[in-house]
């Protein structure tokens, strides 16, 4: 089980490094909150563009590329599977579900006061997004690099688009709960870690396809909040950025009521 657990070591590796950067980004913005007008504190910053946002799942993806054709690689899908088959447990379909877990959650929570970034409208557009970046990006790629399951079911195996969904999935949960509670926003990606996991037990991917579609889940998600004040924009919604304040003032005897506009 050596290389079993060296794979879920690098996948929770990856993450942690992820959700440091994002712990420092917030420290930088806790900064800034206690310096800049209280009517500026509102501006959601959660939907802006981050090179820094794209270092992991870029990692992941050109690791699960690599595993395609890189023999060292290769070979490291053929010894994981080996040692998988030696401890392969009884057939489950719990993946199929597992992948939807952590957006279930989200949905939930909320149900119960437990409140996200976003409210329902506005976190089912960027779920939504996600969910179509996923399915536009790993379904036509399954057929154009045709690559052969481990169980020779089908030529469909990268990547995987089960721990596709998974990792999207998980990444909207971190992003929705991040800034108000962390250890509650990083449980999601037990589910997806389990989702990918299982899926090299069922025989139906190998460890690259796996590590490719947390790469390809996580972008998905990223992109999906990058894209929502634009398509919140095409929808007829509000500008998230515009704002409009009505304030009552008093000066020199004289009352009245000001308008603030803030693009």
């Amino acid at each position: 089980m050596k290389n079993l657990l060296l794979s879920g070591l690098m996948i929770f590796t990856g993450l942690s490094a992820l959700h440091a950067q994002d712990q420092d980004t917030l420290s930088v913005h806790e900064v800034q909150d206690s310096i800049v007008p209280i009517s500026k504190r509102t501006i959601d910053e959660s939907h802006q563009f981050s090179y820094k946002k794209l270092i992991i799942p870029a990692t992941f993806i050109s690791y699960g590329v690599a595993s395609l054709s890189i023999n060292g690689l290769k070979q490291l899908n053929f010894s994981t599977r080996n040692e998988i088959n030696e401890h392969r447990p009884d057939h489950i379909k719990l993946d199929n579900y597992t992948q939807f877990a952590p957006a279930v959650l989200v949905y939930g929570l909320n149900a119960v006061g437990v409140e996200g970034r976003h409210n329902f409208m506005e976190r089912s557009i960027i779920y939504g997004t996600s969910m179509l970046i996923t399915s536009a990006v790993t379904v036509p790629l399954k057929h154009i690099v045709k690559e052969e399951r481990p169980d020779q079911s089908d030529r469909l195996s990268f990547p995987s688009g089960h721990t596709a969904i998974a990792f999207a999935s998980a990444q909207f949960m971190f992003r929705e709960y991040k800034d108000t509670n962390f250890l509650l926003s990083v449980s999601g990606y037990s589910f997806a870690v389990f989702t990918g996991l299982y899926r090299m037990l069922n025989d139906k991917h190998w460890f690259g396809d796996v590590v490719g579609g947390a790469g390809f889940g996580i972008l998905s998600t990223e992109l999906a909040y990058w894209l929502y004040p634009k398509i919140n924009s095409l929808l007829g919604g509000k500008k998230e950025k515009s704002q409009t304040m009505i304030m009552p003032f008093y000066q020199k005897g004289k009352m009245g009521i000001g308008l603030v506009k803030n693009f």
